[in-house]
């Protein structure tokens, strides 16, 4: 996957979130090396160890973790606020005969969220360089888990060569800021992992740097 063109104060201006999103993932409508292909590896170390069950795949882009999940026997729900992602992942799932475990939907997170219970909720990297209300949207999450359901929350906790935010001060909240900041009530879940690994990741072009995870794996108690 080439590297998009790193947004401008001046774009995040022009444009709404759904704007914004839509005109990154249009740069690879025509791209079938993109769609479908990567995998976030902390999910593929996540999931190979629990039954598959119902999924939720919040903010899909370009379907890697939904059609790794898929084979594997979920039932997928993906969701992103762009409709180029969410049509391409539909597309990509319907030619590895995957159809009928994927479900896409088109949502801005920030208005509106999936309907439905899961065993797994799966919010990789949910980054976005406008304002986002991102603990309630994970509080909703969290709710929308089936008891003994998790949610998997990964984020950046450091900066790559590749990321659009080089702010050497930048701060990256822990694992355990993020589980304070859902407030969820202490008697109805469990934190399963709380971590920040180290792995050498590749990033577009192919270049390679180690990066630094910020994991939190919460389970509903049931």
């Amino acid at each position: 996957m080439k590297q998009p063109r790193k947004p401008t104060a001046a774009d995040l201006a022009e444009q709404q979130p759904g704007e914004f999103w839509e005109n990154l993932y249009h740069q690879y409508a025509d791209d079938q090396d993109v769609w479908g292909v990567r995998v976030n590896p902390v999910l593929v170390e996540t999931a190979a160890e629990l039954t598959p069950g119902s999924a939720l795949d919040l903010a899909c882009g370009a379907g890697g973790d939904t059609l790794w999940l898929a084979r594997r026997g979920w039932r997928v729900t993906a969701v992103d606020i762009a409709p180029t992602a969410v049509a391409q992942v539909a597309r990509t799932a319907r030619d590895h005969g995957l159809e009928a475990m994927v479900t896409t939907e088109c949502h801005d997170l920030a208005r509106t969220f999936p309907a439905g219970e899961f065993d797994l909720v799966s919010a990789q990297y949910f980054h976005t360089p406008y304002d986002l209300p991102r603990d309630v949207i994970l509080r909703s999450a969290a709710r929308a888990l089936r008891p003994g359901g998790r949610l998997l929350v990964v984020d950046h906790g450091s900066i790559a060569p590749w990321s659009w935010n080089q702010d050497s001060d930048a701060r990256f909240p822990s694992p355990d800021e993020v589980y304070a900041e859902l407030g969820l009530p202490p008697s109805g879940w469990a934190v399963e992992r709380a971590a920040t690994p180290r792995r050498e990741a590749t990033g577009p072009d192919g270049l390679t740097a180690m990066v630094t995870d910020h994991v939190l794996l919460v389970r509903r108690v049931g």
